[in-house]
């Protein structure tokens, strides 16, 4: 009878586990009213075997179901963090690449906007203005020359000529610093706006950088969420469970189903 029921027990389902029970019980019974002692012994000690037996298996079971839970939990959340940071890298990629397009079409059109600038500079350059001393030289040139003293005219000439050549250089370098110091506020302003811009896109940046640590700890603090909320499931599950054992849950069971069969 008994090694009957072990190998049945052996392959049968959970569900067939309480009539397994029942009928173990109702042999011992059987056994107590035939006055079999001996046999309703040892069908009461193999009882107990089998519900503790089913008692470890069901904690065992419930234990690898809540682990199995645990490790969904965990492998959902690395899922949903390599695609948060699969997503915000591309985002932040796209920014940079956009940005460094902004900065190099800023200096392609300074660039541009300089030597516009220079070709302007070089256009609005005026003759000289000749000093009174140069202009009366000249003039005392002119009157030696219609006096054909030419001699002297020729002297005229040349300390003329002289003079005209110094205060020409002497244009040319004041000229050029005014080139040059325009020239540089024309950079200065370009480059304060190249900083202006760079300023902006590193504000851009570190604004995404924050909206990334927000979204990140959203995402930390739902896991914690379902993962508080799980453990809470679990430990109630477990104390349910231990609390039926401790309440003879079980043999309840067991004696509703002998009711109902005898029913």
């Amino acid at each position: 009878f008994f090694h009957r029921i072990t190998i049945t027990m052996d392959g049968g389902e959970e569900s067939a586990v309480a009539d397994f029970l029942q009928i173990l019980e109702e042999h011992r019974k059987n056994c107590e009213r035939q006055g079999k002692y001996v046999e309703a012994e040892i069908a009461k000690n193999r009882l107990e075997e089998l519900k503790l037996h089913e008692e470890n298996r069901r904690k065992e079971a419930m234990r690898s179901r809540q682990i199995a839970e645990r490790l969904g939990v965990e492998e959902a959340h690395m899922l949903e963090f390599q695609q948060f940071n699969m997503v915000w890298d591309k985002k932040m990629e796209a920014y940079e690449v956009h940005a460094e397009t902004l900065v190099e079409a800023m200096k392609v059109r300074h660039t541009k906007d300089l030597k516009e600038f220079q070709r302007k500079l070089l256009q609005k350059q005026a003759r000289p203005k000749f000093s009174r001393e140069l202009l009366n030289l000249r003039n005392i040139q002119e009157h030696l020359a219609k006096a054909k003293d030419y001699t002297e005219a020729h002297k005229m000439k040349l300390k003329a000529d002289a003079l005209e050549a110094w205060e020409i250089e002497k244009w040319r370098n004041q000229k050029q610093q005014e080139m040059f110091q325009q020239e540089a506020k024309f950079k200065h302003s370009k480059q304060q706006e190249l900083i202006a811009l760079q300023k902006r896109i590193q504000t851009g940046r570190e604004e995404q950088k924050k909206r990334r640590q927000l979204d990140l700890e959203r995402l930390l603090q739902r896991y914690q969420n379902v993962k508080s909320e799980l453990e809470a499931q679990q430990n109630l599950e477990r104390m349910r469970a231990a609390k039926q054992l401790q309440s003879g849950a079980f043999m309840n069971l067991q004696g509703r189903r002998t009711k109902n069969a005898r029913s």
